[in-house]
């Protein structure tokens, strides 16, 4: 394992044009075209194609086509979750979703940040990642934003649209943007 690929995963900074990263990027994208270009009947097809691509699929879980990350093996979906059409995770850190959850159309889930405060790293194609991990029994919104960093307690909802930008903890409800706890549940 190369130097970079090791510092992205102890959430280092480390360059994201490495070619390395470059490579595993290229084999994702493949099976990513393979896994969208699949019929409404080929669903053994498409599972077959995701237990390649991440690092874990749980059983009776399922993923829509158009789907997008950056690497694959960084996600785990566990048991009998969901995501809907055009779901985006990337994947620079671990994505851990758990058992019954269910994501809506055009979610994305990003773990990648890049330096603020100095331009020049950002020029020179330098990163960071922080890992998001999803609980149990959560619901999102269609179009939900999850930023790096994040943790979603067990059996939340959150409304469609959000930016999640800080944790939220279990059993409420948040929406907005910036998203913010309304109740809980």
């Amino acid at each position: 394992m190369g130097e970079h690929k090791e510092r992205m995963l102890r959430g280092e900074l480390y360059r994201d044009n490495d070619p390395e990263l470059v490579a595993e990027r290229r084999r994702a994208q493949a099976l990513l075209d393979e896994f969208n270009a699949t019929t409404a009947e080929e669903s053994d097809r498409r599972e077959v194609v995701l237990r390649k691509l991440l690092g874990r699929l749980g059983d009776g879980s399922w993923v829509m086509p158009r789907f997008q990350c950056d690497y694959g093996y960084l996600i785990e979906i566990g048991s009998n979750s969901f995501l809907n059409y055009d779901a985006i995770l990337l994947d620079c850190a671990p994505i851990r979703i758990g058992d019954d959850v269910s994501i809506g159309p055009r979610a994305q889930l990003l773990t990648a940040l890049h330096p603020m405060e100095d331009h020049e790293l950002r020029r020179r194609r330098w990163e960071t990642a922080k890992p998001i991990t999803i609980g149990d029994n959560v619901w999102f919104g269609g179009g939900v934003i999850v930023c790096p960093g994040v943790t979603v307690g067990d059996n939340t909802v959150v409304g469609a649209g959000s930016v999640v930008t800080r944790d939220l903890p279990p059993r409420v409800f948040a929406a907005g943007n910036p998203c913010q706890v309304i109740r809980q549940l």
